[in-house]
C-alpha cells in the first residue's frame, strides 16, 4: 500500500542552533554555532558556504548525528533529531570531506555492506545501479585502493545513495577532482536532484555555488548572515561594470559623462562605467555616449557575483556581520 504521508514542505529545518565545545588540553571553551536558523527547501539544491572555522563541518555533523548540538531544534524531512534519531538518520545520506574508504573492499562489497548497515534487504538493494550511475561498474570488483581520488569520491556518493535518502549532504565533494570528473560528479547529482533529491553542498568553489545552487546560506563565526535565493543574494551587491570602446580618441572624459556617472579612462578610447543596475541601465549610458557624438566600437561588462558577495558579508566585523 502506498505511503499517504504528506511531504515536508522543508527538507531541513533548524532553528536556534546552539554548538559549544567543552574547554579541554588548557583551551576555552569554544562556541562554534550561535542560534542558527535556517530552513532547506524540499527539492532544492540549497549551498551553505563560508571560511574555514565558520561552523559549517559542526551543522553539518549535527544533522548527521556525529556531534551533540548544545541547544536549538533540528529535523530532517519532517523528524526531529532527538526524538526521531532513527527516522533522522534514515532520512539523510552524507558525503563527508575526507575519503574514508575501507582499501581492501570492493565498490561492490562498500555499497552492499553501507546498505547492510541501514536496514536494507537484499532484493532492495539497488548496487549495480548505483555503480552505474556513479560511473563505477568497471571498477565494481577492484580493490579501492586502487581507486583514483576521483573515483573514490564518487563511490563516497554511492555509499550515501544506498537507502535512498530524500537528503544528500555533499561536505566539499569536489576538493580535489580534475575537472572531468567533477563535470560528471555534478551531471550525476543534478540528475538526483531532477529526481526531487534535495542537496545541501557546502563548497569552497564559489562559481560552483553560484551555478548550480538555486539557494544560499553564508556562516561566519558561528552566525548565520546571510540565507536567500542566489538571485537575491547577487542583487545585494547592486554593483556592474561597463567598459566600452569608442571610435575616436579622448583626451578627457567628456564633462555630461563625468557628471552623471563614476566613470575611469583606461586609455584613449576606453571608458569604464561603474554603476548600480538597479537605478541606471547600461542602455541608458549608450544613449548618452550616443548624445556625446561617440560611436561604440566594442563593450564588455562585469557584474557582481557570489564571490563578491561572500568577501563582503564575510570581512565585515563579528559584530557587524551578525546584524
Amino acid at each position: 500500500m502506498p505511503d499517504s504521508t504528506p511531504l515536508p514542505e522543508y527538507a531541513v529545518e533548524v532553528e536556534n542552533l546552539d554548538k559549544t565545545y567543552a574547554a579541554s588540553n588548557r583551551q576555552p571553551a569554544k562556541r562554534a554555532l550561535k542560534d542558527v536558523t535556517c530552513r532547506v527547501p524540499r527539492g532544492s539544491f540549497f549551498g551553505l558556504l563560508g571560511p574555514n572555522g565558520a561552523g559549517k563541518s559542526t551543522l553539518i555533523n549535527i544533522l548527521a548525528g556525529m556531534v551533540t548540538k548544545t541547544g536549538g531544534t533540528a529535523r530532517i524531512w519532517g523528524h526531529d533529531i532527538d526524538t526521531e534519531m532513527r527516522a533522522a538518520r534514515r532520512s539523510i545520506g552524507v558525503v563527508p570531506q575526507e575519503l574514508n574508504i575501507d582499501p581492501f573492499f570492493t565498490p561492490r562489497e562498500l555499497l552492499d555492506l553501507q546498505a547492510g548497515l541501514y536496514g536494507v534487504p537484499k532484493a532492495q538493494r539497488r548496487t549495480d545501479e548505483i555503480l552505474s550511475a556513479i560511473g563505477l561498474s568497471d571498477k565494481a570488483g577492484a580493490y579501492a585502493r586502487t581507486l583514483s581520488g576521483g573515483m573514490r569520491r564518487r563511490l563516497l556518493v554511492g555509499k550515501a545513495m544506498v537507502h535512498r535518502p530524500p537528503v544528500l549532504v555533499l561536505d566539499e565533494p569536489t576538493a580535489g577532482v580534475d575537472i572531468e570528473l567533477r563535470r560528471q560528479l555534478w551531471d550525476h547529482v543534478r540528475s538526483l536532484n531532477a529526481r526531487g533529491v534535495t542537496v545541501l553542498l557546502t563548497t569552497h568553489y564559489l562559481e560552483e555555488a553560484q551555478a548550480l545552487c538555486d539557494r544560499i546560506a553564508i556562516i561566519n563565526h558561528g552566525r548565520l548572515i546571510a540565507c536567500d535565493t542566489t538571485e537575491a543574494l547577487l542583487r545585494r551587491l547592486d554593483s556592474k561594470e561597463l567598459t566600452v570602446q569608442v571610435d575616436r580618441d579622448l583626451e578627457t572624459v567628456p564633462e555630461a559623462l563625468a557628471q552623471a556617472y563614476t566613470v575611469e579612462m583606461k586609455g584613449p578610447r576606453r571608458l569604464t562605467f561603474r554603476f548600480a543596475p538597479s537605478r541606471v541601465g547600461s542602455g541608458r549610458i549608450l544613449e548618452d555616449l550616443a548624445r556625446e557624438g561617440l560611436g561604440v566600437v566594442d563593450l564588455t561588462t562585469d557584474e557582481a557575483d557570489l564571490e563578491d558577495i561572500f568577501i563582503r558579508l564575510t570581512s565585515a566585523p563579528e559584530e557587524e556581520s551578525a546584524a
